[in-house]
C-alpha cells in the first residue's frame, strides 16, 4: 500500500502550528497541536497528540514563526526522508513515544496535502471503500454512573473501559449488568503516567470472567497473571507496545487482536506495513484514540472506515470525551463522508 502513495508529488510552501486545549472527562486539560502544511493553494492538516502540555507550548513558541526547513518539491516518500534529518523538538521530549506522535503529525499532514494536490483521496488511491464506522466510548470510571450518563444521550452506546485496582466485585457486577462492554483495557504497559496499572491477578481474573465476550487489552504478563491470560489468548489485544511490525513479532504470543493508533507508528510507511501484516495473518484490528482535539480524530475514523469498520473502534466523536456531554452526539455507526478529499473525514 505504501508503494501506491510513496511517489505522489508534494509541494510545500510553508507551515503553521496552532495549539488547542480541552478539559476532558479524565480530569485533566488535554493539549494538542495542529500542524498545517501549505502548498499549491492547498492545505494538509495533521495533529501532534503528545500528552505533555508544556511540550506543545514549547513546540509552538519555538517553531510557529519558522525554524523548520520544510519548503521544497518532494514526493511523499522523500518528504518523510526529509523529516528524518530534522529535529522536531526544541528540547528533548520526556518520553520517546512523543517523537512518534509529532512525526505522525507531520506525516499525516503531508499525506493530506499530497492527496489534495493530486486531486485524490486515500480510499481511491488504495482502492478501498469507505464503510460506516462502528465505535465504542472509552472512559475510566469509579462508579457505573458515567455509563448511565453516556447512555442518557446515546442509549445504544457500547464501551471500552479501564479497570483499576478499585474495581471490587460489587462494582464489576454493577458494570456487567449494564452490558455493552466490548473492551477492557488493563493498561499493563504504561509507565510513568497517570494511568499506570499494576498487574493484579485478582483483578485480571475478576474482569475476564465478568466480561466473557470483551477484548482484553494490554495485560502485563507475569508469573502470577499468566494463568489468567493463557485462558483467554484468543481475545487478548495489544496497544501500547505496538509501533510497527517488529513490535508485533516481539509479543509474547501471536495476537488475534491489535489496537491500531497511527500516531504510535510515527511514519505512514510503518503504519501501512503493519496493517498489511495483520491482514495477511487474520489479526483483527480496531482503531484507538488519544483524546484528539482536531483533525487527528477524523484521521482515526477514516482509517477505521477503510480497514476495520465493524470492529469495536475507540474512535467516538470528540464530544464523548468532554466533561459535560453535549446532547446531540451522533451514535454508532458513523456514516463516511459522501465526497472524501485528501486524508480527511
Amino acid at each position: 500500500m505504501y508503494d501506491r502513495l510513496a511517489d505522489l508529488p508534494l509541494a510545500v510552501d510553508g507551515y503553521a502550528l496552532e495549539a488547542a486545549s480541552l478539559d476532558v472527562s479524565s480530569d485533566f486539560t488535554r493539549v494538542s497541536t495542529e500542524i498545517a502544511l501549505s502548498g499549491g493553494g492547498e492545505t494538509g492538516r495533521g495533529e501532534d497528540v503528545g500528552y505533555e502540555a508544556e511540550d506543545h507550548h514549547r513546540f509552538v513558541d519555538a517553531f510557529a514563526d519558522g525554524g523548520l526547513e520544510l519548503t521544497g518539491e518532494y514526493t511523499l516518500d522523500s518528504f518523510s526522508e526529509r523529516l528524518d534529518d530534522l529535529e522536531l523538538f526544541p528540547e528533548p521530549p520526556e518520553r520517546a513515544a512523543d517523537r512518534h506522535y509529532r512525526r505522525w503529525g507531520f506525516e499525516s499532514a503531508a499525506l493530506d496535502l499530497a492527496l489534495r494536490q493530486n486531486d485524490a483521496d486515500l480510499g481511491s488511491v488504495l482502492d478501498r471503500e469507505y464503510d460506516p464506522v462502528s465505535f465504542v466510548v472509552s472512559t475510566r470510571l469509579e462508579s457505573a454512573d458515567r455509563l448511565d450518563e453516556i447512555r442518557s444521550v446515546d442509549p445504544d452506546a457500547e464501551f471500552k473501559l479501564d479497570p483499576t485496582a478499585d474495581w471490587d466485585d460489587d462494582l464489576v457486577t454493577e458494570i456487567a449488568e449494564r452490558g455493552g462492554v466490548r473492551i477492557v483495557d488493563l493498561k499493563g504497559h504504561y509507565e510513568g503516567t497517570s494511568v499506570d496499572n499494576d498487574p493484579i491477578p485478582g483483578l485480571y481474573r475478576r474482569v475476564v470472567e465478568a466480561f466473557p465476550d470483551a477484548v482484553v487489552e494490554d495485560p502485563r504478563i507475569t508469573d502470577e497473571t499468566r494463568p489468567v491470560i493463557d485462558e483467554v489468548r484468543e481475545r487478548v489485544s495489544w496497544d501500547a507496545p505496538i509501533t510497527g511490525v517488529a513490535s508485533v513479532e516481539d509479543l509474547p504470543f501471536e495476537p488475534r487482536w491489535l489496537n491500531v493508533k497511527p500516531s504510535r507508528f510515527g511514519t505512514l510507511e510503518s503504519l501501512l506495513e503493519t496493517l498489511e501484516y495483520c491482514e495477511e495473518r487474520d489479526i483483527r484490528c480496531y482503531g484507538g484514540g488519544q483524546f484528539e482535539l482536531g483533525v487527528g480524530r477524523g484521521h482515526i475514523q477514516l482509517l477505521a472506515s477503510l480497514f476495520y469498520p465493524d470492529s469495536p473502534n475507540d474512535v467516538a466523536p470528540g464530544g464523548y470525551n468532554a466533561a459535560e456531554l453535549p446532547d446531540d452526539l451522533p451514535g454508532s455507526p458513523l456514516e463516511p463522508p459522501s465526497g472524501p478529499e485528501g486524508f480527511r473525514w
